[in-house]
């Protein structure tokens, strides 16, 4: 099921959702929804649902998990590449470089709606909220 909802009204895909009662909710990489981070959260504890984002401050806030890009690690490399272009390199000859991801878990909101998660997964984890 897909509930798509913008920067102006989430109501319908809240009423989706809580109609159609899924098992968990994956949040995409969109800037308008980390500033409505209070208000998914909110719905996502209210009807229990697990929430999967592609960024960690909805995992640090209370979602149970993110998959994304260190973001200090792609600071860094932001800043690099402003500092080589400013002195002189050509945009096109900086190599490519690909983000570091990690992945976010936290154990309190998963023990918080009873989700048993398996050892070896939290192993994987790149950090573990306790």
């Amino acid at each position: 099921m897909l509930a798509e909802f913008g920067p102006d009204d989430e109501t319908s895909a809240f009423a989706l959702i809580a109609r159609e009662r899924p098992d968990a909710v994956v949040v995409g990489s969109y800037s308008f929804a980390t500033g409505k981070r209070d208000v998914i959260l909110a719905f996502a504890t209210r009807y229990r649902l697990p929430l999967m984002t592609s960024d960690r401050i909805f995992t640090d806030a209370g979602g149970l998990m993110s998959y994304s890009p260190k973001l200090i690690d792609s600071n860094r490399v932001v800043a690099d590449y402003v500092d080589r272009i400013l002195r002189g390199a050509k945009p096109g000859d900086l190599p490519i470089q690909q983000a570091t991801l990690e992945l976010v878990v936290n154990l309190k909101t998963a023990k918080a709606f009873g989700l048993r998660l398996p050892e070896s997964f939290l192993l994987r984890a790149d950090e573990v909220i306790r």
